[in-house]
């Protein structure tokens, strides 16, 4: 017996010692490392404003899916196509609500809202390319600017402005336009404060969701309509009702999309998955930049090749129109909203600046393209 019983001291001894060492290694580890939720999971129900069909779609599809493969399955995004919960222009409503947790969208189908919204999107940017307004955003005081307005209009959301959208082309038409006049008396869809530059141009306007445009064109309630892209256009079937599409336009030439959540459902997240989604949108903004740049170039061919539609470039004295009909536009939004002023005015100064950079430091890219693949004269 008295062998055995400091033995058994020993290792009462042994099992305190790793007992307090096991507590001192946990308050070394809690001072070292950061502490990481492990809440179940959280779903989002989230709707895009796009047709499923449409590639757009698949871009709110590619951003859940990043997010939620970022999270460890901890966050998980559910997207629905537009009109599962509500139509595209009720989301932003929707998703202040709560109605949705979050959405996919633009902010020009916002313009009903406060003209300051389309500034995110519609006319020329003052020469800005999307990616560099988008910049502006970012470092310029979009963000905050965007923020402050959405506060004022009682939205309880949050917004990631991203992925930067190619210049969008004038239009479908029945026959090619060859000069402003030819918009007179025109029956058009386009969206934001493009409505009111082809006003100017005596288009009779309509703003009409995406999946409702080809369907208003085959019935006669359209005449004409612009979209977006070669991708989403032949995707919702503008090549059935027109073959005519020109290309180059100010009315839409820097727009990007826009993700939002509710207010409260975001902040309710532990920090790591809202930095996860922060940089989830960053990541699907640049691979939807890339993304862009293969399939609507594939599609822009099969457009032509397939389906027989000619694409034309809109005249210089169109788009020279299209300036001075936006010149007289801002002039008076700015003269009747605080916000639109104070917007243009931010975006005026990152562009005089960035613009004025862009211009002399970036190479004709068209010289070096017609070198190799424009037809060599005899």
């Amino acid at each position: 017996m008295s062998a055995i019983k400091p033995a058994v001291n020993a290792v009462k001894a042994r099992r305190k010692f790793l007992t307090g060492a096991t507590a001192a290694g946990a308050g070394v580890a809690t001072l070292g490392f950061p502490m990481v939720s492990n809440a179940q999971t959280v779903n989002f129900r989230f709707q895009s404003t796009w047709p499923a069909k449409d590639i757009f779609h698949e871009y709110a599809l590619d951003y859940a899916n990043k997010v939620n493969s970022m999270s460890g399955g901890r966050l998980k995004i559910d997207v629905l196509p537009s009109g599962s919960v509500v139509g595209a222009f009720n989301l932003l409503d929707a998703v202040s609500s709560g109605t949705l947790d979050g959405g996919h969208g633009v902010l020009a189908y916002w313009y009903g809202k406060s003209p300051a919204l389309a500034l995110w999107g519609s006319g020329p940017a003052f020469g800005m390319d999307p990616n560099m307004l988008i910049a502006w955003h970012q470092y310029g005081g979009g963000k905050q600017l965007l923020e402050k307005i959405y506060a004022n209009l009682k939205m309880d959301v949050v917004s990631y402005v991203y992925g930067p959208m190619p210049t969008q082309p004038l239009g479908w038409f029945k026959k090619p336009i060859t000069k402003s006049e030819d918009f007179k008396g025109l029956k058009f869809r386009t969206v934001g404060l493009s409505i009111e530059i082809f006003n100017a141009l005596g288009a009779s306007v309509q703003a009409l969701p995406g999946a409702d445009i080809v369907p208003a064109m085959d019935r006669g309630v359209l005449d004409a309509a612009e979209f977006n892209n070669a991708s989403s256009d032949r995707t919702l079937g503008f090549a059935d009702v027109s073959k005519v599409c020109m290309l180059q336009s100010f009315h839409q030439s820097a727009e990007q999309f826009e993700i939002l959540f509710n207010k409260k459902k975001f902040d309710a997240l532990p920090a790591e998955l809202r930095a996860i989604i922060g940089v989830a949108t960053e990541a699907a903004s640049a691979e939807m930049s890339w993304k862009a740049v293969d399939r609507y170039s594939a599609d822009f061919v099969k457009l032509q090749t397939e389906d027989k539609v000619r694409f034309y470039q809109t005249p210089k004295s169109i788009l020279e129109d299209q300036l001075k009909a936006w010149d007289v536009i801002i002039a008076k939004k700015s003269a009747e909203n605080a916000d639109f002023k104070t917007v243009l005015e931010s975006q005026r100064e990152f562009a005089r600046r960035a613009g004025r950079w862009q211009n002399f430091t970036n190479v004709d890219y068209k010289m070096a393209y017609d070198h190799y693949f424009a037809p060599k004269k005899s």
